[in-house]
């Protein structure tokens, strides 16, 4: 299995990196010197002959937005993506799937949204998901695209929970605002299943969220996470302290979607980790 892959340095890029080679998967890095080239020899080098392209780049979310940053941000999806779909077009030998990575922030933060749902947010976060996906879809009838809508990925090796771990475990762990905010999530060993099962099976297609069945409240996952840790969870942060420190990029906290894997579970998939309390003991099982 050849994959190309651009965003590798990443906490998904490595996991699927790591978690892939054993099995016999080859990966072929698309890098920034790689999206430098001249758009022929990008084609011929990254995307000619690989069976699957996996798309993950885009620069750090929770860093406050500063108008260069938004544009880095933006860029960093859209462009990367654009140069993607279009040397996927243009390949004589295309891949089998694209996965173009995305995320539930495009949802908006009231209903429960599966693959079908078309209420989204009306924000930056909104606006650069809807776009990053028109980008990907350019690839759609040269071959078979996936939108993968990502929850908050929880691994010990990094993201927001190995960042959270370090308060947590010295009592420090806090609710943001009144915590009733919801929390769609997915354990990452479940994220490389779900991508070992777009690849294999052919009937997937289009939009996929990448979350567990029971998403949660910000409230029960900060409890819950206490209790894993035995450590308490007293503490509330104040949403004015956020908007201090982060600006607007602080409704990726204070903000939350309610997301139901519904085209997964439709097609047969098998979460080994369908709750947080499960993933949470897993992850850091004291």
């Amino acid at each position: 299995m050849q994959v190309s892959i651009c965003g590798s340095t990443g906490l998904i890029g490595r996991e699927l990196i790591d978690t892939f080679s054993s099995k016999g998967w080859s990966f072929r890095i698309i890098s920034r010197d790689a999206l430098r080239l001249p758009d022929h020899e990008f084609c011929e080098k990254m995307i000619e002959r690989a069976d699957v392209v996996i798309n993950l780049a885009g620069a750090p979310i929770l860093k406050k937005w500063t108008d260069n940053y938004r544009k880095e941000i933006y860029d960093s999806r859209i462009l990367t993506t654009r140069k993607i779909a279009e040397a996927i077009a243009k390949a004589k030998v295309k891949p089998r799937v694209f996965i173009s990575n995305s995320a539930i922030g495009i949802y908006d933060t009231f209903a429960v949204h599966n693959e079908e749902s078309n209420l989204f947010a009306d924000n930056f976060l909104g606006k650069l998901c809807r776009d990053w996906e028109a980008e990907a879809l350019k690839a759609a009838g040269h071959t078979r695209v996936i939108l993968l809508r990502t929850g908050v990925v929880l691994s010990a090796k990094g993201g927001a929970l190995k960042a959270a771990h370090g308060p947590f475990s010295f009592g420090l762990g806090g609710i943001i605002g009144r915590g009733d905010q919801p929390f769609s999530w997915i354990h990452i060993r479940d994220l490389m299943h779900i991508y070992q099962t777009i690849v294999e099976n052919e009937n997937i297609e289009g939009i996929v969220n990448a979350v567990a069945p029971n998403p949660v409240t910000n409230l029960h996952f900060t409890k819950t996470f206490g209790k894993v840790l035995q450590q308490i969870t007293l503490l509330k942060i104040p949403v004015s302290v956020l908007k201090l420190i982060y600006g607007e990029a602080s409704s990726t906290l204070i903000e939350g979607q309610n997301v139901i894997p519904e085209k997964l579970l439709r097609n047969g998939f098998e979460f080994e980790f369908p709750t947080i309390e499960k993933a949470l003991l897993n992850l850091y099982r004291v």
